[in-house]
């Protein structure tokens, strides 16, 4: 089936035809994200395969439409990138990747914790520049620390395991609890109370109306004290305005962050020899105690290797006229 695939890097190109291998779909890569600008490029093609920072609202699914696109397949487990009433009002069916090795993005969250308390980013630049002295570079031991874990689902479980490892005591919340959680000595609490006792937030929920900006100004004011955040999940989680405040006050002892919530201009492309017009990201990025990476928690070889193979999957199914396992609810 041809299926035009936006946002295409080499990796993509090299393991999703990899998954095709013997499979027979003909894949058009495209590496411009798909916008109204470029929908046109997928003229012909009966699905899409998109990822998290393309366009899929109610325009550009309107374009596909016309030109006979079926189905639209992303490459993530979240969809909020993807206006889903449009896509069902237009006959066209959406899936997603709904298990992709959730070790990849648990494991990538604590290094990005251990990366900022123990401010090992900067010592790397400091040693390479022939400097090696300790001031400036104290973190804390995180045994015995509090840490709140906001979502509970298997990455969060799993973040929760690994923290439960060095000693921490756990909270979270989650609107679903799990047993699984409460097994590791995790107690559930209110996000409020969470944030007044956890030395350490980690956020792992999914980006909907109700956990939009879920860190907030009023959020910020009433967290623990030097406390850090970390954001594996998904920008808009997090008021990134509200979250500069509180680290020039000190409120915020760190923040260590994989996703933002204008990524889309930013992420997945090289500008190392641009100017980049973004304000607030260049002040993130010029805070001590601040980390930020590009969106790449889940690069792992075997969560890519699963989601392509997970998204080939999804295409043949609805090639073949299939129930789609992984289409998304609603």
């Amino acid at each position: 089936m041809k299926t035009a695939v936006f946002s295409a890097r080499r990796y993509d190109k090299t393991l999703l035809a990899q998954a095709n291998d013997g499979v027979g779909h003909a894949l058009l890569f495209i590496e411009e994200r798909l916008t109204v600008q470029t929908a046109s490029q997928a003229a012909g093609c009966v699905a899409v395969c998109v990822f998290v920072n393309d366009t899929v609202d109610a325009a550009v699914l309107e374009i596909l439409a016309r030109q006979g696109t079926r189905l639209v397949a992303t490459r993530s487990t979240g969809y909020n990138h993807i206006d889903a009433a449009a896509a069902r009002r237009l006959g066209i069916e959406v899936v997603r990747v709904t298990d992709y090795s959730p070790n990849s993005v648990a494991e990538f969250a604590v290094g990005l914790l251990l990366a900022v308390n123990r401010k090992i980013a900067r010592a790397s630049v400091r040693t390479r520049e022939g400097n090696f002295d300790l001031d400036g570079l104290m973190g804390f031991d995180l045994h015995g620390k509090t840490v709140g874990v906001i979502g509970t689902g298997k990455i969060g479980l799993i973040f929760a395991r690994i923290m439960a490892g060095f000693g921490c005591t756990l909270v979270g919340h989650d609107l679903y609890p799990t047993q699984a959680f409460e097994a590791l000595g995790g107690r559930y609490l209110g996000v409020d109370e969470l944030l007044a006792c956890s030395d350490v937030v980690s956020l792992h929920c999914p980006l909907l109306d109700a956990t939009h900006h879920i860190v907030d100004a009023a959020a910020l004011a009433r967290v623990k004290r030097g406390c850090v955040l970390i954001n594996t999940s998904r920008g808009g989680l997090v008021d990134t305005d509200a979250v500069v405040q509180a680290l020039k006050t000190g409120q915020l002892g760190g923040l260590a962050i994989d996703v933002y919530e204008q990524e889309a201009s930013l992420f997945f492309q090289d500008l190392s020899s641009t100017i980049i017009l973004d304000d607030v990201i260049q002040r993130l990025v010029s805070f001590p105690n601040v980390i930020v990476t590009g969106h790449q928690a889940f690069f792992t070889v075997e969560a890519i290797g699963q989601i392509m193979r997970t998204t080939i999957d999804s295409i043949s199914a609805f090639e073949r006229g299939e129930a789609l396992v992984n289409r998304i609810p609603g």
